[in-house]
């Protein structure tokens, strides 16, 4: 989870130049506004004042996205917007698969359909 934290700002840019990229289906499109829009808003299932709990779903909902990103996604269209290394990609992308395991695999491939 740190190692996703960390990446933040360059996830950040990442997110912002594939959402502008007309390579990215549209689907995948509508998941990272979705997620942006959710992990922006004061409004969450788990309110954040609540210790722990309160971030989780943030957390988790941010695993999901860049699982997504950076598992069902065309690499090459991924690294284009990266701004590290391709080895930090695939650790990051390590990362999020573990945080992200609880979500069934049809969905992410439902959400990030046509992206491979």
């Amino acid at each position: 989870m740190r190692e996703l934290l960390r990446a933040l700002p360059a996830l950040a840019r990442t997110v912002a130049g594939l959402a502008t990229d007309p390579a990215l289906p549209r689907t995948a499109k509508v998941a990272l506004a979705a997620a942006v829009v959710y992990l922006a808003s004061p409004v969450d299932l788990v309110p954040d004042f609540i210790p722990v709990l309160g971030y989780l779903d943030d957390v988790l909902l941010a695993a999901v996205l860049v699982d997504g990103l950076l598992n069902w996604v065309d690499r090459p269209l991924v690294l284009r917007y990266w701004p590290g290394t391709a080895e930090s990609l695939e650790r990051l992308a390590r990362a999020a698969r573990v945080l992200a395991v609880w979500v069934p695999r049809r969905l992410k491939a439902r959400l990030f359909a046509g992206t491979r």
